[in-house]
């Protein structure tokens, strides 16, 4: 009854925290409703006796990704209003996507009511004997998973270099680290040898 209990509560608040996320106007505020959603997930997953993912999520996601956004969105100077002008033009793509994901959940919710033999198959495996909560995990993620975990990968590199992109501005004036003339350099090029005249500097 307990558990009932926290795992609704946990589940309304990471969803209720998930939905401002996205819809806060305050990019700080969005970023303490993240920290809460994982700290409610952490939650759910305590619940699950999942403690090394709660842990996890916790250590890592609250206590040093979201964190360092927190900080960035906080130091950096963005505009915001300029980044949100084109915001509309990519509302098809995006009521798309969200279009496909709420057919995938009436599917699956479907499944689930007609068969709940079906849905109970998703359920995952019991842990063997023997096996710590890490090394069960370890086990599955890098044998019987390690190609969707191998994609999951890719799509973070994919998803950090378009951040890359969004956000990289070139300003006139900064003075940028070049490679290849750093490379090319000879002894020649690389030093220069003035002839000062006394008390008058350079």
């Amino acid at each position: 009854m307990i558990q009932t209990l926290f795992f609704y509560i946990f589940s309304a608040v990471a969803v209720a925290s998930a939905f401002l996320v996205i819809s806060s106007r305050n990019p700080v505020h969005s970023v303490l409703f993240l920290i809460l959603a994982f700290v409610n997930a952490a939650g759910l997953f305590m619940l699950l006796h999942a403690e090394y993912l709660a842990l996890l999520l916790i250590v890592v996601y609250v206590g040093a990704v979201a964190v360092l956004f927190l900080f960035v969105v906080m130091m950096l100077d963005v505009d915001f209003v300029a980044l949100r002008q084109g915001f509309l033009q990519y509302l098809p793509i995006g009521a798309l996507v969200g279009l496909i994901l709420l057919v995938e959940l009436l599917l699956v919710l479907a499944t689930w009511v007609i068969d709940p033999q079906v849905a109970g198959q998703a359920v995952a495996a019991p842990m063997p004997d023997g096996l710590t909560n890490i090394q069960a995990l370890g086990q599955i993620l890098y044998t019987r998973y390690v190609y969707f975990f191998q994609a999951a990968g890719l799509v973070l590199l994919v998803a950090m270099i378009g951040a890359i992109v969004l956000t990289l501005r070139h300003k006139v004036g900064v003075k940028r680290q070049n490679i290849a003339d750093q490379v090319a350099r000879t002894p020649e090029t690389g030093v220069e040898v003035r002839k000062v005249a006394s008390r008058k500097g350079i």
